[in-house]
């Protein structure tokens, strides 16, 4: 907002000698003791218009507020990478934007790199009251996730059949270009061949050797992901400056 506009001059001023005209003075020229009415409006005005400032900048604030959580809940969220399981293409300490309406009108693709939440959530009991304030407090940033999220690599869709020979992934009997695969530290171990279940996903981390993914059941791993879980595409890091750019 702008500054205060100032209060209206005064029309006229009274006058420091009031008029004489017989031995007493006309009362309704004598000064009065009180605020003169002018400056009374001023300081209404003055005050009303600070109470409507600060009227106004709540509402604001509390705009601004509901606007950055339904941002975050249903367009686009702002996360974190903690580790290097996806290495080269993401590495810890990156920050990434993810679309969670990218899959609300179109399809999970092979190459894809999604965030999901923890596929064996544990339970919670907060109520409808204790759901709200926490699902609140995750949206202004104050509260933790009941569970982490996680971001890997489609590898493989519902009803494919994967399997990694020497570290040679092929889905379908068809091996796989994968030019994102941390070529410093290559995975040689073999697994499969297994079908992925409907509605589920094959993810693996980029970075084969230090990635706890579909290949291993949990708790050592996070065995297959329910499509359901999928929270959003991760589609570019934004921080640090250095390493911008859109994700592939």
């Amino acid at each position: 907002m702008g500054d205060r506009p100032g209060a209206p001059e005064p029309l006229a001023s009274p006058s420091p000698h009031p008029s004489i005209v017989s031995g007493d003075a006309d009362p309704a020229q004598v000064p009065s003791a009180s605020t003169p009415p002018d400056e009374e409006h001023r300081e209404q005005a003055e005050g009303s218009s600070d109470w409507g400032f600060f009227r106004e900048f709540g509402f604001l604030t509390l705009a601004a507020l509901l606007i950055a959580i339904l941002i975050k809940t249903f367009l686009i969220q702002a996360f974190f990478i903690p580790s290097g399981s996806m290495e080269p293409t993401l590495m810890p300490n990156d920050r990434i934007l993810v679309n969670r309406l990218a899959y609300r009108f179109g399809d999970i693709e092979r190459g894809d790199i999604i965030v999901f939440a923890d596929p064996t959530p544990s339970e919670q009991h907060r109520g409808i009251v204790g759901s709200f304030i926490h699902w609140l407090g995750e949206g202004i940033g104050v509260a933790r996730p009941a569970d982490d999220d996680f971001i890997k690599r489609v590898i493989a869709l519902p009803g494919e059949t994967w399997e990694m020979r020497g570290g040679i992934t092929y889905v379908d009997g068809r091996r796989l270009d994968e030019p994102y695969v941390n070529q410093a530290d290559l995975d040689t171990r073999s697994f499969g061949p297994e079908t992925v279940p409907d509605g589920m996903l094959f993810v693996m981390g980029d970075n084969r050797n230090h990635s706890g993914d579909s290949r291993f059941p949990p708790p050592s791993g996070l065995g297959y992901i329910p499509i359901d879980r999928v929270i959003g595409q991760a589609f570019v890091i934004i921080w640090p400056p250095s390493r911008t750019g859109w994700l592939h």
